[in-house]
């Protein structure tokens, strides 16, 4: 990320992300704020390849979610610690308590030192054999 001064509004899009297919942004930072937009499950971009979800349960694309979120976070300057709230969306009711057992481990390797205020919805409009998406919103500072 290029450093930049008062209230200039910042695009941020990881290496590991592909650019978005429409004009928006993975990310964006003003000031100490920062929105993550919603990521999915996808793997790491390949040049040259379409994305790749990261696998078929909802764990797979849960973890993988979270890592795409967190890519964003450190390349806007922040961590898990500045996330103030978090939406996630599902596909299925009945993912809600794997999902919150898959959610409450991960944060807790994280050594996350206070919870982010969290919603969570089921959305079907998911892309085909998606799962979850999940965004974020930090404030760093």
């Amino acid at each position: 990320m290029t450093e930049k001064t008062g209230t200039e509004k910042t695009a941020l899009t990881p290496a590991t992300h592909t650019a978005p297919p429409a004009k928006f942004s993975h990310g964006v930072r003003k000031g100490n704020i920062l929105q993550v937009a919603g990521q999915v499950g996808f793997l790491p971009a390949v040049e040259g390849q379409a994305p790749t979800v990261a696998g078929r349960t909802l764990r797979e694309q849960t973890l993988q979610t979270f890592a795409n979120v967190r890519a964003i976070l450190e390349e806007g300057g922040a961590s898990w610690d500045d996330v103030m709230m978090m939406r996630v969306y599902l596909t299925d009711v009945d993912h809600f308590a794997e999902m919150n057992a898959i959610y409450n481990a991960y944060f807790e390797e994280q050594g996350l030192k206070e919870a982010p205020a969290a919603r969570t919805t089921v959305y079907v409009g998911l892309p085909k054999g998606l799962l979850i998406e999940i965004d974020a919103l930090a404030v760093l500072g």
